[in-house]
C-alpha cells in the first residue's frame, strides 16, 4: 500500500509540473465527474504548515468518507442497484485522497482497520449502526440515508475548506465537495 501511495504522489507531482510547463491549468478536478477517476488535485510536494483544525479536519474527513463507503457497501447487499457499486468505488476514491494527505503531512491514519463497519471512533460506529439499521426498512429510507450522507459531507466539507489556508488541502476539499454534490443528485433523483 505505500508503495502505491508513494507512486501516487509521485505521479501527482510529476502531472502537476508537466501541466505547469505546458500552461495548462490542471484540470483533475473534472475526473470526479459522474464518480469516474481520480479525485486528488495535483499535490505539490511544497510541506506547508499545517495548524491543529487542518490536522483534525483531515483525521474527520477520512474518518467520514469511509463511513459513506462502508454505508454504501452494506447496503448494497440488501439492494442490488448500481449506485451502491459505483458510488462506493467514488468514495474510496475519496478515501485515498485524504490518505495521500495524511500521508505527506505524516498524520496518523485514524482507519486502523479497514474492514466494513470498523470504527475505532465510536461516534462514527454508532452512526455507521445507526444509518445501516435506517437504510435497511426499505429503499425509499437506503435513498434517504444516502441523501443524509451526501448531505452532511457537503456541509462538513464546506465548514473544513473555510477552515483551512493550505491548497493541498482546498483542492482535496473542493473535489470531495463535488463528488458529494454528485452522489447527492443520484440519491435525490432516484426518491
Amino acid at each position: 500500500m505505500k508503495i502505491f501511495l508513494i507512486f501516487l504522489m509521485a505521479t501527482l507531482i510529476s502531472f502537476s509540473l508537466t501541466a505547469q510547463q505546458q500552461g495548462h491549468k490542471n484540470k483533475s478536478n473534472e475526473n470526479c465527474k459522474g464518480g469516474k477517476g481520480n479525485c486528488v488535485q495535483a499535490i505539490d510536494s511544497i510541506k506547508y504548515d499545517l495548524s491543529s483544525l487542518e490536522k483534525d479536519g483531515l483525521i474527520y474527513m477520512r474518518l467520514e468518507e469511509k463511513l459513506a463507503r462502508d454505508v454504501y457497501l452494506t447496503l448494497g447487499k440488501t439492494y442490488n442497484q448500481k449506485m451502491f457499486v459505483n458510488i462506493p468505488e467514488s468514495e474510496q476514491r475519496h478515501m485515498d485522497a485524504v490518505k495521500v494527505l495524511l500521508d505527506k503531512y505524516e498524520i496518523p491514519d485514524p482507519v486502523t482497520d479497514n474492514e466494513i463497519g470498523s470504527f475505532t471512533n465510536t461516534d462514527f460506529k454508532k452512526l455507521f449502526d445507526d444509518l445501516v439499521a435506517k437504510g435497511q426498512i426499505s429503499f425509499k429510507d437506503a435513498m434517504l440515508v444516502g441523501k443524509e450522507i451526501e448531505e452532511m459531507d457537503i456541509k462538513d466539507l464546506i465548514e473544513r475548506i473555510e477552515q483551512t489556508d493550505n491548497p493541498d488541502i482546498k483542492a482535496v476539499y473542493e473535489n470531495l465537495k463535488r463528488g458529494s454534490e454528485n452522489h447527492l443528485r443520484a440519491f435525490t433523483n432516484h426518491l
